[in-house]
């Protein structure tokens, strides 16, 4: 069996996220679905997978059905494939915050660098004056990144505060394009970053994940590989799952990356 895979999230005002977690739950659970989903007050993040009518179901009710009211009429959703159930089962949690920043003056419901679409994402990083910043984790980094771009070499997302104040002058740095996986991590750095003073912020609208699925290889400015938070591990052009030998990893590795 092929399973559909849907990557998701949107930054939205939800006072009622602690009453909306059994609801979800239990609509996942009823389609069999595994996977994880984040709900806070500024929003969902999730990544979930089951058969094709299942997630179908799931993205309809996320989108237009009564649980939400109409409220994530900007979800931002990716779908892939696995070979095999990449989930071992359901999580629906509450957090402060559903990507962790720390920066209560980063706040992506009110204010984000500009999206730059997958098609014009190569012509905007070769300007010569343009900062390209990868903001993900230094093992994400490792396993590829886009040509040219800075690593911040940080373990995890909340130390990207850290290095902007460290390394980022809004005076030196006049124009950013960031980028991460799937796109949620760059919407709370870019409102950190312009909450800071820095002038021109623009960021890959769907990330990396949506950049592999649009843009060819042939004309790719992508090198290496996409890690991914689950069993698949890493995908490449296409969005296509890469086996273990493809990655260079023993099976001793796999989980220790995913764990991370």
């Amino acid at each position: 069996m092929i399973y559909k895979v849907a990557a998701f999230y949107q930054f939205v005002a939800l006072p009622d996220y602690r009453e909306l977690r059994e609801p979800l739950r239990a609509f996942c659970a009823g389609l069999a679905l595994k996977g994880s989903v984040l709900l806070a007050q500024e929003g969902i993040n999730g990544t979930i997978a089951g058969a094709d009518e299942a997630i179908d179901a799931l993205a309809h009710e996320l989108a237009h059905g009564d649980m939400f009211g109409g409220r994530l009429n900007n979800l931002e959703l990716k779908l892939s494939s696995a070979a095999a159930m990449p989930f071992g089962r359901l999580k629906v949690r509450l957090k402060k915050e559903i990507v962790t920043l720390g920066d209560e003056a980063a706040d992506p419901t009110r204010r984000v660098g500009t999206y730059v679409d997958a098609a014009e994402w190569n012509a905007l990083i070769a300007a010569p004056d343009m900062l390209v910043l990868d903001t993900r984790n230094a093992f994400e980094v490792a396993m590829g990144t886009f040509d040219g771009a800075l690593d911040p070499g940080i373990r995890n997302f909340g130390q990207f505060k850290d290095f902007a104040a460290e390394q980022l002058d809004p005076a030196k740095h006049r124009r950013i394009a960031m980028f991460c996986t799937g796109g949620i991590r760059c919407e709370k750095a870019s409102a950190h970053l312009l909450a800071r003073g820095f002038a021109e912020v623009y960021h890959l609208k769907g990330g990396i994940l949506k950049y592999l699925e649009e843009v060819p290889e042939a004309q790719s400015r992508w090198r290496g590989k996409c890690f991914v938070f689950d069993e698949r591990v890493a995908l490449g052009h296409g969005l296509q799952q890469l086996g273990l030998q493809e990655l260079g990893l023993p099976e001793r590795n796999k989980d220790a990356a995913r764990d991370q």
